[in-house]
């Protein structure tokens, strides 16, 4: 692929068609409509607060805990809705890749985008609920860009992997369920950082932190809600050892791009 060929305007005008199609589709045989973009991830919360914050009594050590719960998971579905989608990208316009002549990551990019779009619905509700919890945002809140940036990032990359080897591997799409299923729970999401560190040991919650999703997760409540929430640079003495998890998000990203790129001749033929 021609880095250019992604930027031309004709490029441009389908990548917007795929994204408007996938998205107009989605919500189009429900009653609610584009309401369930907004409802799913708030009634999925509304049972884990029930469960895990007034039941379980977890995070009662971090303020706002309720507030960070909900942050964790519409970044999470994020990375569930963008790698899943991305799985099937190539596979759905098998029809589009055999008679036009564009170049094939499109078809993911637009299947991303669509989810970047539910994700930024998701944090104006996300807005919504730190401003009635009485949340104090401070200038350092201008750092939730980049790490959103990252989160990009690793969901691009991670989907550009899925997208290429569910041309070969259609069994793949339940394998990926339970990864990510394992990952929300390995994932300090619904019990906070310091549960581990208090329960497991120091160890473990260092060890569970170089996970890229918990380093993001972590800084991004750490950065909007409250500094109780324990990041990986405050983790280890080294401050680089931080550097870690950033670095396997972009390692995970340029290898899911060349991986893609290598496979992108032959999707013609499988799908």
């Amino acid at each position: 692929m021609k880095v250019n060929e992604l930027f031309t305007r004709k490029n441009w005008l389908l990548l917007k068609a795929m994204v408007s199609t996938d998205f107009k589709l989605r919500y189009q045989q429900s009653i609610l409509g584009y309401l369930w973009s907004v409802l799913k991830p708030l009634m999925l919360f509304a049972i884990m607060y029930l469960v895990f914050v007034r039941f379980l009594r977890f995070g009662a050590d971090v303020p706002h805990f309720a507030v960070a719960l909900l942050l964790g998971s519409v970044m999470w579905n994020f990375l569930a809705e963008a790698t899943n989608g991305g799985m099937t990208s190539v596979v759905g316009h098998g029809d589009l890749l055999r008679k036009i002549h564009f170049p094939k990551i499109t078809v993911t990019i637009a299947s991303i985008m669509s989810a970047l779009i539910n994700f930024g619905i998701n944090l104006i509700v996300m807005i919504f609920f730190i401003l009635i919890n009485g949340v104090h945002i401070s200038f350092k809140a201008v750092l939730i860009i980049p790490i959103f940036a990252e989160l990009l990032l690793i969901a691009s990359g991670l989907a550009f992997f899925l997208g290429a080897l569910f041309v070969n591997f259609r069994d793949l799409s339940p394998i990926w369920e339970v990864v990510l299923q394992a990952g929300f729970y390995a994932t300090p999401i619904i019990y906070p950082i310091s549960l581990v560190a208090t329960n497991i040991g120091p160890q473990a919650a260092r060890f569970i932190l170089l996970n890229p999703m918990a380093q993001i997760i972590q800084d991004a409540r750490y950065v909007l809600i409250a500094p109780e929430n324990q990041t990986v640079w405050q983790s280890f003495s080294t401050p680089l050892v931080g550097l870690i998890p950033v670095a396997l998000s972009v390692v995970i990203f340029i290898g899911g791009l060349v991986f893609f790129e290598s496979r992108s001749k032959l999707f013609a033929e499988l799908v």
